[in-house]
């Protein structure tokens, strides 16, 4: 497993959460990572993985930081709502999501912007954890395609498997002993170039959002070993919730 040293200024945020979070995964996982070659040395570009496990970040970022590169993430708006967590997640270079609400524009303007100067921009297009019965990856939203037509940078596919070993989806405690064995496969960048100079049309953004779907889900049946569904989980026609616990009945407000 080739390991790069990493070339960018960390800040204090990093410089803080590192010593802490890396050696709690070391602890707590084994890891398995294939083809982590093909994250960029330098220039921006969106990594897309699925997403099993509210602890995905920090894995995703433990093969990204070991690979050379500061992740820089997509996150939900509720992470920043405190002073202290609004203080450290933007000190760390985090972009937050306001999810299904008119003011995700402006995280999508803030992820063009990261990729444009060079950034790792980490998605999950999926959006949330995975409802999908088995675990497999979903139909995706359309944040990753709609970044990487408007720069033209490389979209990055990720397949993983295991978080969700260490951390259940929506479980409250983690499952730490014995250590977890999280496997990453990491592809090549999903080929968009016949799309670029089309226009910015409904049917383009979700040629893009399936080719980069298709790629992830071909990632995850290599590192399960498994095939996929025919046919991605699709929340809306299942009728699920598309963020927060599926399993919690929603709040008043959140039915009106």
């Amino acid at each position: 497993m080739t390991v790069r040293k990493l070339q960018q200024k960390r800040g204090w945020a990093w410089n803080l959460a590192v010593p802490i979070i890396k050696p709690l995964l070391l602890a707590t996982t084994t890891r398995e990572w294939i083809g982590g070659e093909k994250i960029p040395e330098s220039g921006g570009f969106i990594l897309a993985l699925n997403h099993v496990s509210h602890v995905d970040p920090l894995t995703a970022a433990h093969i990204v930081y070991d690979h050379g590169r500061l992740p820089r993430y997509l996150a939900k708006s509720g992470l920043f709502k405190t002073r202290l967590g609004a203080w450290f997640f933007t000190a760390a270079g985090q972009i937050p999501v306001e999810r299904l609400t008119k003011n995700a524009v402006g995280a999508y303007d803030a992820a063009v912007e990261a990729v444009r100067r060079g950034e790792c921009v980490v998605v999950y297009p999926e959006g949330t954890i995975t409802r999908d019965p088995d675990g497999w990856p979903m139909t995706g939203k359309s944040g990753a395609a709609r970044i990487a037509l408007a720069t033209g940078c490389p979209v990055i596919p990720v397949g993983q498997w295991g978080a969700q070993a260490l951390l259940a989806p929506y479980a409250k405690k983690p499952d730490l002993f014995p250590r977890k064995k999280i496997r990453m496969i990491v592809g090549d960048p999903v080929d968009l170039s016949d799309l670029l100079d089309q226009p910015r049309s409904g049917a383009v953004v979700q040629e893009a959002t399936d080719r980069i779907m298709a790629a992830i889900t071909g990632l995850v049946e290599e590192v399960r070993g498994e095939k996929a569904p025919p046919e991605r989980f699709d929340m809306r026609k299942a009728g699920v919730r598309q963020i927060g616990n599926p399993h919690k009945q929603p709040r008043k407000k959140d039915r009106a």
